[in-house]
């Protein structure tokens, strides 16, 4: 089997998850790491024994031993990132969002083709087993017609300022940081295409949104009733409510357990363990079979879906008027 060569371009803290996740994988090694602040890349190199370590991006992409970059810097540098690993040939796993608006991200694609690059959003909770486990169910219409999905993702840690999540400059807000989760849920369940979105937002100093509820309707009377925050604590939980009963999944973002409850029955529990350190192995190993198998994009997460999620945001934050610096 094909070893595929990583790089990771930024050395943050979901870099270190990533670092983790290669350790649990065959047939794949963490070769480089880069980062622009000076001393963060060697001390990456170091802590997860990472061969080769460089001080700018533009070294890493050179670097002709690498097969595919991982991208974990903030949102507001991920177009710019993406664009120069595209035209030094590498495939690309850029965490989500994949950029900060839809137009970048179609620019990305045709890039992509340009110069025949594997290219995909690492949106973990789509690759899950427990996930993969419920979309089965709802093709076997366990719980009947399916009317409702309401989700939350909601952190409270007494963000300062500065910090990335409330920095508009960086692309900051519970939307794109947190929201993109309840929404992808809805689009498993429901499809990409909402025909009704309706949204408000409370806007904090920063400029950005601090906490933020989206309804989206679609065809059939269905809805999805999402939210998102990081200045309250709520249970991160998402519930699937149909004709015949219900599926909740608590913590949905990184979801090992459905609870499944029919009418007249008693709830049945399916579990899907992994451990901590195990979170994004399920979507790095199905970007490395996809680049094996020499595809260009996932078939589970594929591009369009991708440009669909940003497109649904972009009009999310235009009922608040919110723009980002780049835009």
């Amino acid at each position: 089997m094909q070893n595929i060569n990583w790089g990771i371009m930024a050395c943050g803290g979901i870099a270190h998850q990533f670092a983790l996740a290669i350790k649990k994988l065959d047939n794949c090694t963490i070769l480089a790491s880069a980062s622009n602040t000076v001393g963060r890349a060697k001390d990456f190199t170091k802590k997860h024994q990472i061969p080769r370590s460089y001080n700018d991006y533009q070294s890493l992409v050179n670097d002709p031993d690498i097969d595919a970059i991982y991208i974990a810097s903030t949102h507001n540098f991920h177009f710019e990132n993406i664009k120069l690993c595209l035209k030094h040939g590498k495939n690309v796993l850029c965490e989500k969002p994949f950029t900060i608006n839809a137009q970048q991200a179609k620019i990305l694609i045709r890039l992509a083709k340009t110069h025949n690059c594997f290219m995909m959003e690492c949106v973990w909770t789509r690759f899950l087993p427990a996930i993969e486990h419920l979309k089965q169910l709802l093709a076997q219409n366990i719980i009947g017609d399916v009317h409702t999905v309401k989700a939350n993702f909601s952190i409270c840690d007494n963000f300062p300022p500065e910090h990335r999540l409330r920095n508009k400059n960086l692309a900051g807000g519970a939307l794109l940081d947190l929201g993109i989760y309840p929404l992808t849920l809805a689009a498993i369940v429901f499809g990409e295409h909402p025909s009704r979105i309706q949204s408000s937002a409370v806007i904090g100093k920063g400029g950005v949104d601090e906490s933020s509820c989206y309804l989206l309707e679609y065809e059939h009377h269905q809805r999805a009733i999402l939210s998102a925050s990081f200045i309250e604590e709520a249970p991160t939980e998402g519930v699937i409510s149909g004709s015949k009963g219900y599926i909740r999944i608590p913590d949905f973002i990184g979801a090992q357990e459905l609870h499944i409850k029919l009418e007249n029955q008693t709830e049945k529990v399916f579990s899907f363990p992994f451990d901590e350190d195990e979170n994004f192995t399920f979507e790095v190993s199905h970007a490395m079979h996809c680049m094996r198998e020499n595809k260009k994009q996932s078939d589970i997460l594929p591009l369009d879906k991708t440009t669909a999620m940003m497109t649904l945001m972009d009009t999310i934050r235009s009922q608040w008027g919110l723009k980002y610096p780049d835009e």
